[in-house]
């Protein structure tokens, strides 16, 4: 009975209302609200702070949807081990990637992984904001930078380079530019992660970290979307290496500015503890880091 009433508490969380998990799981959103007070009963302490419109989490459960995570993941393997064998592998994998990596190379890792493991159910999520895996409900991530969450386990899957680029369009019709500061002429096309706009692009100028700030007519939450304005002549860009590879070798992109190019940052997957003793996520990680080595 409580592994239930945890598993409506984690779909709350991911739904992002009481109502929205009612519909997923058939319930009405009074037989909802009763469980979920019955839960906090049990605990004796108040999981999530509640207005009219929205929730967000107490510190009592951010620590529930942690260990419910980790309690729920190990009982579905427990089942699968006893029901179907120990090298069976089944059961979902929450995951989420940046929007271009996801598309253009986790993707066909997940097919590839499906393939061989076709009772696996995979839930991808695409974007490039900040996601909260144990509040959100995630297996594992895969993400540009260095780890910010200490309670996350992380395994590092390449080094990634940030590249300047420009469809020869682009150049064509408004030159090169030659020195960073060159960037306050030309239009640029920012990335926004959540709040926050990528508007000061880092360079290494004279042996030293220096950001520039640019300047544009277009602005994106969606990795791709920069992409293809930058394919399609509209500006300069700031990618990973990995996001454009193609793109460069088609000639669809030009990189610029290499010569100012900072140290390149990690991309990595990172998994709540105990994720990487599950079997199956455990192989997709074994597996990404194949895709990447």
């Amino acid at each position: 009975m409580l592994l239930d009433q945890l598993r409506l508490f984690l779909t709350i969380l991911d739904r992002g209302s009481m109502a929205a998990a009612a519909r997923d799981l058939g319930l009405s959103p009074a037989t909802v609200s009763e469980r979920l007070a019955a839960l906090e009963a049990h605990y004796g302490a108040r999981l999530l702070h509640r207005t009219t419109r929205s929730f967000s989490l107490t510190e009592e459960g951010r620590a529930l949807a942690e260990g419910a995570q980790h309690l729920l993941a190990e009982a579905d393997e427990l089942d699968a081990r006893i029901r179907l064998g120990t090298e069976h592998v089944a059961g979902p994998i929450r995951l989420s990637a940046p929007s271009d990596l996801g598309r253009n190379r986790i993707a066909r890792v997940l097919d590839a992984f499906q393939a061989a493991h076709p009772e696996v159910e995979i839930d991808l999520h695409l974007g490039d904001g900040y996601v909260d895996l144990a509040a959100q409900g995630f297996d594992l991530a895969v993400r540009y930078g260095d780890l910010q969450d200490s309670s996350l386990m992380v395994r590092r899957l390449a080094d990634c380079a940030r590249r300047i680029c420009a469809a020869p369009t682009y150049l064509e019709r408004h030159g090169t530019p030659q020195y960073p500061d060159d960037l306050s002429h030309h239009n640029c096309l920012m990335m926004r992660f959540g709040p926050k706009t990528d508007r000061f692009w880092p360079f290494l100028i004279d042996g030293r970290t220096r950001r520039i700030a640019v300047r544009g007519d277009r602005t994106a939450n969606d990795g791709e979307a920069v992409r293809d304005w930058a394919v399609a002549g509209y500006g300069i860009a700031r990618k990973s290496e990995w996001d454009i590879a193609e793109d460069i070798v088609a000639g669809r992109l030009v990189p610029l500015l290499t010569a100012f190019e900072t140290p390149p940052i990690g991309l990595q997957v990172v998994y709540p503890q105990g994720r990487g003793r599950i079997r199956r996520v455990r192989l997709l990680i074994e597996a990404l880091a194949a895709e990447f080595s």
